[in-house]
């Protein structure tokens, strides 16, 4: 009997490589498939077999190290597993895949020649969540330098900036380390005191995400000298008031050590004084000064001042006639009485002022106004009288002038005395 040797590729194009060996009408083939597992994943490593008469089937991994022999172990490694091995199919699995896996597989026939296939067993290492490197400090005015870095991946990542939804060009380096690679990517801005809090990301890309990203989120730590500001109570201090402030301090890093003082003077006995708060009680005109709060860090110190003005506490008094108890208040037209608002010291504390204030009657009120409209009332008549009893008086006097001069010239006529006829009318 005669035999003939004969390469016949029996598969698509998907199939790498097809061996075929004939012996007489028998054709027989092994097939090998690549494949591709992310790291720590499982790897399926299948030999399909055409035509098999029950030669031996041998499975080696790239190091040409003998993993199976007919189905059985060869050698002594449990992530390697015979899970399938029949005339058509012969299927090993490897659990647990590093890099160091990755490779081509050989699916071996033996016949009178021995013919094999390669699968080749592709690695992929997702990167992690990329960590984020400040190389110095971001102090306001000056710049800040930030490095994303995701240090291990295969193939290599792509990063990117992105700050207020727009991406940040950076520069970006890459290295090679065997199996795997390291990428960063690099990005300088100014930064201001308005920047501190300022939130950036760095994503990663990486084809074994399946068009997910890794996210590193980034919030701005700008430092910068602190500011002073001291809140003023509200309204117009005396004597046995009592006085609060508070000193509003800001600063990264946020000063600890805040110092009250006054200015050319000590600070009072009965002062108070709780972080950022500074008390007086019962004050008096000798705490009268200009008081200082002052904060520092690192980057700077900062300091505000409040003038203290107590105003003398001046009491005004009213003395209000009893009210008889046998008969209702009433008020006579010419002797009103008005009670103002008075002062009066708090029986709680004497030292402090309290606005009182008297009812005024309405009865009291209404004598005010009588005796208003009486007044008005006899200045008008007094004023009428005086101006017509002037004119009658000038009238009383023509007319006696014209009565003395008839008579004169009648007696001369007569020859009588004038005097003894003159008469004096007065209206």
């Amino acid at each position: 009997m005669a035999f003939a040797t004969v390469w016949n590729y029996c598969v698509p194009l998907t199939i790498i490589t097809v061996a075929c060996l004939v012996r007489t009408a028998h054709c027989q083939a092994v097939q090998a498939e690549n494949v591709t597992v992310l790291e720590g994943g499982t790897a399926q490593i299948s030999c399909r077999l055409q035509n098999y008469d029950g030669s031996i089937v041998v499975i080696q991994n790239p190091r040409r190290q003998t993993l199976f022999f007919n189905g059985t172990r060869a050698l002594k490694d449990d992530r390697f597993q015979m899970v399938l091995f029949t005339p058509r199919l012969v299927r090993i699995t490897l659990t647990n895949v590093s890099v160091w896996d990755e490779g081509g597989y050989f699916c071996q026939l033996y016949t009178d020649a021995t013919h094999h296939q390669v699968a080749t067993l592709s690695v992929l290492v997702p990167p992690e969540t990329p960590a984020v490197e400040v190389k110095q400090e971001a102090v306001e005015g000056g710049e800040v330098e930030l490095t994303c870095v995701s240090p291990r991946s295969k193939p290599a990542a792509t990063l990117r900036w992105i700050r207020n939804g727009r991406e940040i060009p950076g520069v970006v380096s890459q290295q090679d380390n065997g199996k795997t690679f390291s990428v960063s990517s690099t990005i300088r801005i100014p930064v201001e005191r308005k920047d501190n809090g300022a939130a950036l990301s760095c994503e990663a890309f990486h084809p074994a995400l399946s068009g997910q990203k890794r996210i590193r989120h980034y919030r701005l730590d700008v430092y910068f000298a602190p500011t002073v500001r001291i809140v003023p109570p509200s309204g117009i201090l005396r004597e046995g008031d009592s006085l609060s402030l508070t000193c509003s301090v800001t600063g990264n890093p946020l000063p600890r050590n805040i110092q009250w003082s006054k200015i050319n003077d000590t600070l009072p006995e009965r002062a108070e004084i709780s972080g950022p708060t500074f008390q007086i009680s019962r004050l008096s005109q000798s705490h009268n000064g200009t008081y200082l709060c002052q904060a520092q860090n690192n980057y700077g110190r900062a300091a505000d001042h409040y003038a203290l003005l107590v105003y003398e506490n001046v009491s005004v008094t009213t003395t209000v006639p009893p009210t008889p108890t046998t008969h209702p208040i009433t008020s006579h037209p010419t002797t009103p009485t008005l009670l103002t608002p008075s002062f009066a010291p708090d029986p709680k504390d004497p030292g402090a002022v309290v606005e009182t204030h008297s009812a005024v009657p309405y009865a009291v009120i209404g004598g005010v106004l009588a005796l208003l409209v009486f007044t008005i009332i006899c200045v008008l008549i007094v004023t009428i009288w005086c101006s017509v009893r002037q004119k009658g008086s000038y009238l009383t006097h023509e007319a006696s002038g014209l009565d003395e001069h008839g008579e004169v010239q009648e007696a001369f006529l007569n020859g009588n005395d004038a005097s003894q006829g003159k008469k004096e009318y007065l209206l």
